[in-house]
């Protein structure tokens, strides 16, 4: 017997159903202005050829002042505007400047693009080339009222138009930031550098904060003082932890380094942070030290969770520490492990401060973030910059497809 299709929603479950999107819409909303937004600006300005500089407007500037030093009536002198263009790559066009004249100031000797109405000076300046500068010079005559008066002409700013395309918000685009980034001979060694540094330090964070909380997982005096003591790591703030780190294990006066010249264990002082290959396994193992106790509080937390009757079993049918941690913790751990893998992997891959803070992404420290910052703000190539987060993205998203995939259910994903 075949069964019947499911009837059509009724009235009443499309109310539900419009008052529910009602509900998410505010949320939905703010996810798109706060999450898909800047992602979408990050690629429209991945495939733009511009620097720091252009994200500027491009504007007409002036300067005016008053030549001369005039103290009686008749006394000549000049209104200067200096004028320019602000770009130097960009013109602009249809330049237009108003001003307040001053009273007092009679204008003997006019420019031709200008004209006086009032107590309103309009000049029309036409089209300017990038890098533009000109003075435009006004002969005036001085009259009393404006030694009356004693205006300062500075204190009304002239007001400047003109029209000036932006290649930020122009429809061209191009793939040279990805080409310069891929054909770039450093892009293998820091793509190697920021893959070693992700996966050793997640992995590295998993393991000694899931030896922690095994240690921590029993009932004994201070152990909550012990708890709190490792959490020390993750709470300190980042720029004291670094430049503690930095300071002991200074080759000329870090503390680190007198010990092993004292104990003689080395004949010269080790520079952690300015030799390759170990100025990566020390960033490496900073990171390990100071983001395991995250992973030692939720596995920690889901040991104790863990159902105590199968490890009295255990005992029972004889079985060793080592065989109960590996046939009944682990089986129990792998979903909340798989949880920390994913976001430990994500949120060092993107890592920035630490190892700007450490190296500042030398002696072969340079991961994809700090290359992001150098290209945007170092050399004020934004363009490229956001290309290089492109990629990191794209490889972010590679790796989540690749986590989903293939992660079974059974680990609780």
């Amino acid at each position: 017997m075949n069964a019947s299709a499911p009837p059509g929603a009724g009235p009443l479950a499309k109310r539900e159903a419009r008052l529910a999107w009602g509900l998410l819409m505010p949320t939905l909303l703010s996810v798109a202005l706060v999450i898909v937004l800047p992602l979408l600006a990050i690629f429209w300005i991945s495939a733009k050829p511009i620097s720091l500089a252009d994200l500027r407007p491009t504007t007409p500037g002036v300067y005016e002042r008053l030549k001369g030093k005039p103290k009686v009536v008749g006394d000549s002198a000049i209104v200067e505007y200096r004028l320019k263009n602000s770009s130097q790559e960009k013109p602009i066009t249809s330049v237009t400047m108003k001003d307040q004249w001053p009273v007092g100031l009679t204008i003997s000797d006019l420019d031709a693009r200008c004209a006086l109405t009032g107590q309103e000076l309009t000049c029309v300046l036409g089209d300017w080339e990038p890098g533009h500068r000109e003075n435009l010079h006004i002969n005036v005559v001085v009259e009393q009222a404006f030694l009356d008066a004693g205006t300062n002409i500075r204190k009304t700013e002239p007001e400047m138009k003109g029209t000036a395309t932006s290649e930020l918000f122009s429809f061209n685009f191009t793939l040279k930031n990805f080409i310069a980034v891929f054909d770039s001979s450093e892009f293998l060694e820091v793509l190697w550098v920021t893959i070693f540094y992700t996966v050793v330090g997640t992995i590295g964070a998993l393991l000694v904060g899931m030896m922690a909380a095994l240690i921590l997982n029993h009932n004994f005096a201070g152990q909550g003082i012990l708890r709190g003591l490792f959490l020390f790591p993750y709470v300190a703030p980042v720029i004291a932890v670094a430049f503690t780190w930095v300071t002991l294990l200074d080759p000329f006066s870090g503390s680190f380094n007198a010990l092993l010249l004292q104990m003689e264990l080395i004949d010269a002082p080790i520079n952690f942070f300015g030799e390759r290959p170990l100025a990566l396994f020390t960033v490496t193992v900073f990171e390990i030290w100071r983001y395991f106790p995250l992973s030692f509080l939720f596995i920690l937390a889901r040991m104790q969770s863990i159902d105590t009757d199968m490890y009295e079993a255990a005992d029972m049918d004889g079985a060793s520490p080592f065989q109960k941690f590996y046939y009944l913790s682990l089986p129990q751990l792998m979903g909340i492990l798989s949880v920390l893998f994913l976001l430990r992997f994500i949120w060092t891959f993107n890592k920035f401060d630490d190892i700007f803070l450490l190296t500042g992404g030398n002696a072969g420290t340079r991961t994809l973030t700090v290359n992001v910052y150098e290209q945007a703000f170092a050399i004020s190539n934004i363009g490229a910059g956001a290309a290089v987060a492109v990629v990191i993205f794209a490889c972010l998203l590679g790796f989540s497809f690749f986590f989903f995939r293939f992660m079974s259910r059974e680990e609780g994903l």
